[in-house]
């Protein structure tokens, strides 16, 4: 599985570094400006990516946006519903509102409450059918 870390925060990213090393290959940026071009890069060499941790909060373009981003990139490859990259939302906000928001107008596939534990972050992955 080829992923792509997006996380501002240096310790959270070296605990998201450590649990994704064990399924694969990644990618770490600390902004959403540097997720979407690195995104779309992989995306036009055709190495694209199978999943996305994008941590809402990021500096340049936040993570709803940067996940938009995402999807209208896929959507203008012609990228089919089922083939689109996984995205997991990862946030220290337990706000229902930007659950909603994450996960119906951004169009992310799942959201998950820092701070991310691995069996759960597993789970998740599972859930996606990623392994």
């Amino acid at each position: 599985m080829k992923s792509l870390i997006v996380e501002d925060d240096k310790i959270s990213g070296q605990v998201l570094e450590k649990m994704m090393s064990r399924h694969g290959s990644y990618d770490i940026v600390m902004n959403g400006k540097d997720a979407q071009l690195l995104f779309e890069r992989a995306l036009q060499s055709g190495e694209r990516y199978d999943l996305v941790l994008m941590d809402i909060m990021v500096p340049e373009v936040d993570g709803l946006q940067a996940v938009l981003a995402i999807r209208k990139a896929e959507a203008r490859m012609q990228i089919q519903l089922a083939e689109r990259v996984k995205v997991i939302m990862t946030t220290a906000l337990d706000d229902p509102r930007t659950i909603m928001k994450a996960l119906y107008e951004c169009d992310a596939d799942s959201y998950l409450v820092k701070p991310i534990r691995l069996q759960k972050l597993e789970e998740e992955l599972r859930t996606l059918g990623l392994f």
